[in-house]
């Protein structure tokens, strides 16, 4: 039976997910990632570590395939997107630590742009909002603050990257400097009409062309994302696709309207919007969603700086909990009816306010309020936040979900689930593996390959049974705590 891996670089972690032609899953390896803050909304990593993790996660399961005689056909590749990385290409180092997603430094430099009147030529050409989030503010920062860079760029010795970009040139061995379609539809950089690197776009940055990596389908026959050769192995990159689409494949979105939700460090509501491009001047972006061979797909994107994040800064900050069992029993342990409302504007907020300047807040405290009111909080606020999403999609676009698809490790709290579905008046349906990232990408490879497989089946769903009085009380609350937070 042949086999293919998932390589799975997330914000949180690096893993690795083996799986066989059933798309059964063989075996996962994983490795947390190290997250600095220098400076308040500063967020980076470690571009030698993001490789190193996914070598040794991938020896792992090279490992495991090798002891069991089991035949490895290729490897997929998806990624935390907007993540800007640098490095000299004679060198092969990094100049620069990796500017994660979340990073707000560039907040000033995005509304000096609005201000001059970019954002409408911005959104119509690459479907993004002006912000700190995608990664052109973050090279245009790069480019004039790092005193190595500017050398280098002067002997034309840099590149740019996504992390997609720097895991493939690294795993080749210096010799693929590529991306595909859905990680470049990020950058702010690339025209989602014409499908490729946008001459005006860069000139509003002032960003060398000659630093950005050559763009492919997100899976294609004719497709060289290289050979990645590590013990025995020589393993062909046969999809590549940016982490939150991935996952929109992974759960079988395929028709237009159909929807799903992530719940990993960030959150993110996605639509599947057709084989046209959709622009509305809306809150939500467009984005694609992939490119297999020459038919590509597009989405509609909201998206949510802080979901899983808000847990993660209880437990390392606050010191709540020791992992995320504990803070799921301490959550369920909460049966008074107090509301207490946490909003994790840590890096600002996304969709549906993209304000930079916004700052978390917790709202409803008493002397009663234990550790438990604020995990439980933590759970609900990542369901207000794609609530304020899905109300946004219903009144700009006129699509009313009925039903979301849900994937990501926060899909382990049953009481998220049903909260979600009691907020939302959805359906939400969870599938047995909550791998929808990783298993996306494997996907898209299988179909290259064309491997006959069955769809995921559904674990569980979740109707909702709250009372309209309720629920409209609690959505008071939360609007209310939103205004405290954003300057908009």
């Amino acid at each position: 039976m042949k086999h293919l891996i998932s390589l799975d670089v997330g914000t949180s972690s690096v893993r690795a997910l083996l799986y066989d032609e059933a798309f059964d899953l063989i075996s996962v390896a994983q490795r947390e990632i190290k997250i600095m803050s220098p400076d308040n909304g500063w967020v980076e990593q470690d571009p030698i570590e993001l490789c190193e993790l996914s070598k040794k996660v991938l020896e792992e399961i090279l490992v495991i395939a090798k002891n069991k005689n089991l035949e490895v056909s290729g490897l997929g590749i998806t990624n935390q997107r907007e993540t800007t990385i640098m490095w000299s290409k004679k060198t092969g180092l990094p100049v620069y630590p990796a500017i994660v997603w979340q990073d707000r430094r560039t907040a000033d430099f995005c509304k000096s742009l609005e201000k001059k009147g970019f954002s409408k030529k911005i959104y119509q050409k690459t479907g993004l909002r002006i912000d700190p989030y995608f990664s052109a503010s973050k090279i245009n920062w790069l480019l004039k603050n790092v005193l190595q860079i500017k050398k280098l760029i002067k002997r034309n010795d840099v590149l740019f990257g996504t992390v997609d970009t720097w895991i493939i040139w690294n795993l080749t061995n210096k010799e693929k400097h590529l991306t595909d379609v859905t990680n470049a539809s990020r950058t702010m950089l690339f025209n989602i009409n014409k499908l490729e690197w946008d001459n005006d776009l860069i000139k509003i940055f002032n960003i060398p062309k000659s630093i950005l990596p050559k763009v492919l389908p997100s899976a294609s026959k004719d497709n060289n994302f290289g050979v990645v050769k590590i013990l025995d192995f020589s393993v062909p990159i046969i999809a590549v696709c940016g982490d939150q689409t991935s996952a929109l494949y992974g759960q079988a979105c395929f028709k237009k309207g159909e929807a799903k939700a992530t719940y990993g460090t960030g959150g993110f509501v996605l639509v599947n919007a057709g084989e046209k491009v959709i622009l509305k001047n809306s809150k939500l972006l467009t984005t694609i969603a992939w490119q297999i061979d020459k038919k590509i797909v597009y989405a509609l994107e909201g998206s949510i700086f802080q979901s899983g994040g808000a847990l993660k800064w209880l437990r390392d900050n606050l010191k709540l909990f020791k992992d995320y069992d504990e803070a799921d029993n301490l959550a369920a342990e909460v049966n008074d009816k107090s509301n207490i409302y946490l909003v994790p504007a840590f890096v600002g907020l996304g969709a549906p306010y993209w304000d930079s300047a916004a700052q978390g807040v917790i709202v409803g405290l008493t002397n009663k309020t234990k550790k438990q009111h604020l995990i439980k909080a933590a759970f609900e606020s990542a369901a207000y936040q794609v609530n304020d999403i899905l109300k946004l999609i219903a009144k700009d676009y006129l699509l009313k979900i009925k039903k979301i698809k849900v994937d990501g490790g926060m899909t382990l709290n049953n009481y998220l689930m049903q909260f979600q579905a009691d907020i939302s008046q959805v359906t939400v349906e969870k599938p047995e593996n909550k791998e929808m990232t990783g298993i996306g990408v494997a996907k898209m490879a299988a179909d290259i390959l064309s491997w006959s497989y069955k769809n995921n089946s559904v674990g569980k769903e979740y109707k909702p049974n709250l009372k309209k009085q309720l629920r409209n009380k609690l959505l008071v609350g939360w609007e209310k705590t939103i205004k405290l937070t954003t300057n908009k």
